[in-house]
């Protein structure tokens, strides 16, 4: 097994009124070598300059970098800004979305907006344990969506898609073959998709305390599944290894 990358992903929640709320999402480019063609949450790999903008939020270091990478990768990926204050106007989105693409670190483009990294909320931690594939230590962070936030616009690099959608739909939609979704993502739409809002899946994630999730097989009525704990807060915790989509 290549040892684990260190990565963040926020779950962008946003409330309505008149049924569940929508999770921001986007389709990774059928190019990429983790999880090509599928829909994912925004995130990736937690870079040297979020540890370094972390060392100013101590004492928990890694959690602070990965909270910012989960920040950073949500403005790189959608265009979206999560966990700052002031909220950038939509104009400072774009500007700062610009610069963090032609490689400026986190620290470089924050310019009077300061981190409110208590925005986000610890959710999940998945750390699977493939063969011969690429393996992320990823921390899962809920957030709500600030007000007046800016529909999603994707960065047409790693991602080619990004919309809202509901976890139920995702998942029907998965199930009708019209989109892909890896084991992980499955199973973290699964345990989403029963919030009425955000309050809800903050009580949740905070009836559970995260632990490392690292999918097993196990033989088990109808043939080889993967499968989880059952004592995370999911309500699915396993499935036929014939069809599990593990990246």
């Amino acid at each position: 097994m290549s040892e684990p990358i260190p990565a963040a992903t926020t779950v962008l929640f946003r409330d309505r009124a008149d049924g569940p709320p929508e999770l921001l999402m986007v389709e990774r480019a059928a190019t990429m070598a983790f999880a090509g063609g599928a829909m994912v949450f925004p995130g990736g790999r937690i870079d040297p300059g979020d540890r370094r903008l972390a060392e100013l939020h101590a004492p928990d270091i890694e959690d602070a970098a990965a909270r910012i990478a989960a920040i950073r990768e949500t403005l790189e990926e959608a265009g979206i800004a999560v966990g700052l204050d002031p909220l950038p106007s939509i104009d400072q989105c774009r500007a700062m979305r610009g610069r963090l693409h032609d490689g400026e670190a986190m620290s470089a483009v924050l310019g009077d907006h300061r981190l409110a990294l208590g925005e986000l909320v610890p959710f999940a931690r998945w750390l699977p344990a493939h063969a011969h594939m690429r393996i992320f230590d990823t921390l899962f962070y809920i957030a709500a969506a600030p007000p007046g936030s800016s529909e999603p616009v994707v960065d047409a690099t790693e991602n080619v898609a990004a919309r809202w959608t509901t976890a139920a739909d995702l998942l029907a939609e998965a199930d009708r073959g019209e989109a892909r979704i890896i084991f992980p993502t499955r199973r973290n739409l699964e345990r989403l998709a029963r919030y009425a809002s955000f309050a809800d899946a903050v009580a949740d994630a905070r009836a559970h305390p995260v632990r490392a999730i690292t999918p097993y097989a196990e033989e088990r009525e109808g043939g080889m599944h993967l499968c989880i704990p059952d004592d995370l807060g999911y309500p699915v915790t396993s499935e036929l290894m014939t069809g599990a989509l593990r990246g």
